[in-house]
């Protein structure tokens, strides 16, 4: 049978890494009273308030239906309105409220403390090219770093 040395497989090492960010996530935040979807919903607002329904669901690759729901809850809490779109009627938009501001703030907070924590003890420059290095898979992963060398160059054409 064909065996592998996984230990330093970036795959299974980056993905034991996201889980673990997100439970520790998970439990730093569960006082908010907010699951991690709803907070992944609230993180894409932030960025983008007022995009249509659709589009985030898109983006957080979730059926239109799941985020109905979500957005639901988040609706019950006073965190999120949905209104119609002003040129379309059957687009509906969804907003941030004032009401979802501290519960946003304590997230955030929460996210950076855990990003801090899971830097600790790396150098400031190698954290910057540990991002770098991700971004550039990322890239290469969506097809936008069709040549890997410009994504490799492009990581190193950074001011260090």
């Amino acid at each position: 049978m064909f065996r592998e040395d996984l230990t330093r497989n970036f795959g299974f090492i980056l993905h034991d890494v996201a889980r673990l960010l997100r439970t520790t996530f998970d439990r730093r935040v569960k006082s908010l009273g907010l699951t991690r979807s709803q907070g992944w919903v609230l993180n894409y607002l932030f960025r983008n308030d007022g995009m249509t329904q659709s589009d985030l669901a898109d983006l957080l690759q979730i059926e239109k239906a799941t985020l109905g729901r979500l957005l639901d809850r988040l609706e019950a809490k006073g965190w999120v309105r949905r209104e119609a779109d002003a040129t379309d009627r059957r687009v509906r938009r969804v907003f941030l409220t004032e009401e979802a501001e501290p519960a946003l703030k304590a997230m955030r907070t929460k996210a950076a403390e855990v990003r801090r924590d899971a830097l600790a003890g790396i150098a400031a420059e190698d954290a910057d090219r540990f991002v770098d290095t991700l971004l550039a898979m990322k890239a290469n992963l969506n097809g936008n770093g069709n040549d890997s060398g410009n994504a490799r160059n492009a990581s190193r054409g950074r001011k260090k």
